[in-house]
């Protein structure tokens, strides 16, 4: 099977491609199920529930989220009704799961997004967690586990690479919103440090400049916004799984506008 993965999509400019390009990219690398990070989706901030039917109306399968899941509060009303996740490490009773099932080509398979602790909101601790869930998992036979890993520091993604590698599918590093040039297949297991985000790339991280430089040179905040027009980019992982849940190869994909696409394969160790 092929799973593509979207990292963070910010606001209209993201959305617009995946709306342009999504189809054809599908058919063109024959992708069988997409992901997507939705945290930033609707102008920066959250998920609106149109802007959740406008995704998954564009080929979107499912998708997770992060630190800024809750900023829209629509979303409390869309875990029960949509393919939502938020970072499982949240409080217990935080509304939404971290985890989501299905089944593809026979097989069944398990989405996981996990939020990372360094300058993250208070939440429990993301080590310890995830090598229990993954554990319950493969205790029910499942081989075909992906996870989002949200968090800013790198060193965080990277430890999870090898205490995981072994026992799950892909790591997919989100939250940055700047892609890492570190795709590999590691022991079966597909990784990168973050995808990078599907946006505005002419901006601070998907966002207007303004803001950041006002920030930046006098100390003082303001609200981001995401530009309605701008330079964007399309970014996506792709990856091929096999019978037992291991990777056996990945390539990055880049669009800017509507310019060709730009793929670029994955080391393999």
């Amino acid at each position: 099977m092929k799973i593509g993965f979207i990292g963070d999509v910010v606001g209209k400019p993201g959305r617009l491609m995946i709306k342009r390009h999504l189809t054809r990219l599908k058919q063109e690398h024959f992708i069988d199920y997409t992901i997507a990070n939705y945290e930033n989706a609707s102008h920066g901030f959250g998920l609106t529930e149109k802007n959740c039917k406008e995704l998954l109306g564009y080929g979107i399968d499912m998708m997770t989220g992060g630190n800024h899941s809750f900023d829209k509060k629509e979303i409390l009303n869309l875990f029960n009704t949509y393919p939502l996740i938020r970072p499982m490490n949240y409080p217990r009773a935080t509304p939404g799961k971290g985890v989501y099932q299905t089944t593809l080509l026979g097989k069944e398979v398990a989405i996981l997004n996990l939020m990372g602790h360094y300058t993250m909101p208070m939440a429990d601790n993301p080590f310890t967690m995830i090598v229990e869930v993954v554990e319950s998992l493969k205790a029910q036979g499942i081989k075909h586990i992906i996870l989002d890993i949200h968090a800013e520091a790198s060193s965080e993604k990277q430890a999870l690479l090898h205490i995981l590698k072994e026992d799950v599918s892909a790591i997919l590093g989100t939250h940055t919103h700047v892609a890492t040039d570190d795709l590999q297949v590691t022991d079966g297991c597909c990784y990168v440090t973050d995808v990078g985000l599907t946006g505005c790339r002419d901006g601070v991280i998907g966002m207007g400049p303004e803001v950041p430089i006002k920030r930046f040179l006098t100390g003082l905040g303001g609200h981001f916004d995401v530009p309605d027009k701008c330079k964007a980019l399309l970014q996506m992982v792709v990856f091929e799984l096999d019978d037992e849940g291991r990777c056996v190869g990945s390539e990055k994909i880049k669009i800017y506008d509507d310019k060709p696409k730009i793929v670029t394969q994955a080391w393999v160790d």
